[in-house]
């Protein structure tokens, strides 16, 4: 799976939305009928908007999203959206501003957008740094057959594991269905690293208790932490998941990527604080013992 991503990003990279690329985000409600997606894409197709992306929105709201555009096309693109609602309502009268209302209208400059996505490195950089460190000073006092700091670098891989299939997956997504990268996803992607660390540390902090009183020796030892906190890990994770996949499946449209990665990740890191970030710490001690 980590191989397959990192050659879906090398290969297909990420559709990044307006946050990362600059543009604008226009957000409208109808005051009536809200006009069919077909309707409103035919009336502003020949305006010739670059990247311009419409989403309908629970019943009434509509976002659009496009490259930068002039005063004079965006006032003629707020006149076809009118024209459309007025048909859409079958009532052949009003004006075309009255059919609808702004609740938004955002302007990114691509600068903006670019200093985005290195922050956004940074932040993830960073917040994989700081685990590390928390790791190996909340297990300063396990220095046998494994130091503390090489619990922090297993569970460094555990979340390389995460985070790379997260990445490989909208690199997918982005390629065959146009998913966008938004600075909702950044978020989405800390907070599974810092849910996926929360698990690892359990079985570790299982370890840790064990290793005292076990006759066992560390493999031993590791795999009966395992066990002991297995039903544990996938009960807390499937409860998560059940809530994810309703946001997914029947929430509102401007949540639904931000639950996407969560569920994404977090099925993947219940996985790897079980199956990668344990089994790691047993494959470093008995290159050590060698």
């Amino acid at each position: 799976m980590v191989a397959a991503s990192i050659l879906a990003i090398a290969v297909w990279g990420f559709n990044y939305g307006l946050d990362f690329t600059g543009g604008s985000i226009l957000e409208v409600s109808f005051s009536s009928a809200r006009p069919e997606l077909g309707a409103v894409q035919s009336a502003a197709a020949d305006l010739n908007i670059e990247g311009l992306m419409i989403q309908p929105v629970g019943e009434d709201r509509m976002i659009f999203r496009f490259k930068a555009i002039g005063d004079e096309k965006y006032q003629e693109l707020k006149k076809r959206i009118g024209a459309a609602a007025i048909s859409a309502g079958g009532t052949g009268g009003g004006e075309a501003g009255e059919a609808f209302e702004i609740q938004r209208y955002d302007s990114i400059q691509p600068s903006v957008g670019q200093d985005l996505k290195i922050r956004a490195v940074y932040a993830i950089f960073f917040v994989l740094a700081a685990i590390v460190i928390y790791i190996g000073w909340t297990f300063r006092n396990v220095s046998k057959p494994v130091a503390s700091w090489k619990y922090g670098i297993a569970a460094l891989i555990a979340l390389f594991h995460d985070i790379t299939i997260v990445l490989g997956v909208y690199a997918v997504l982005g390629h065959f269905f146009g998913i966008e990268i938004n600075t909702p996803f950044v978020a989405a992607a800390l907070t599974v690293l810092g849910y996926s660390v929360n698990d690892t540390i359990v079985v570790f902090d299982r370890i840790r208790e064990n290793l005292p009183q076990s006759e066992e020796n560390f493999e031993g030892t590791v795999n009966i932490s395992v066990n002991q906190t297995l039903v544990r890990s996938i009960n807390t994770s499937l409860t998560v998941m059940l809530v994810l996949l309703s946001i997914i499946f029947i929430g509102g449209g401007t949540i639904k990527d931000f639950a996407l990665v969560l569920a994404i990740g977090i099925f993947v890191g219940t996985y790897s604080s079980i199956f990668i970030a344990s089994p790691a710490l047993v494959v470093w001690e008995k290159l050590s013992s060698r």
